[in-house]
C-alpha cells in the first residue's frame, strides 16, 4: 500500500495568512506533478499552488474562503 503524503501550504512570502479562493481538486481525483491544487489570493495577487508529486487525493482539508498560513495542511495523497 502506498504511503500517505501530506501536501502543505508553501512559503507565502510576507503574508501571515492568505485566503483560499478556489479548491481545484476533490477526494478521489488523480493529480500529477505540478498540477494546480488550489488558488490563493493576497492583497496583491492570486497564485496557484502546484502539487509537489503525483497521486490520488485521499482527503482535502481546506475549502474556499479558508484563511491559510505557511505549512497548513492542504490535502493528503
Amino acid at each position: 500500500m502506498a504511503k500517505t503524503r501530506e501536501i502543505l501550504i508553501p512559503d507565502i512570502g510576507e503574508f501571515d495568512q492568505v485566503e483560499v479562493i478556489e479548491v481545484l481538486v476533490k477526494s478521489g481525483d488523480a493529480v500529477s506533478l505540478e498540477d494546480p491544487l488550489l488558488t490563493m489570493e493576497s492583497d496583491k495577487a492570486s497564485m496557484d499552488v502546484p502539487s509537489p508529486f503525483g497521486g490520488i487525493v485521499k482527503t482535502v482539508k481546506i475549502k474556499a474562503g479558508d484563511k491559510v498560513s505557511q505549512n497548513d495542511l492542504i490535502l493528503t495523497l
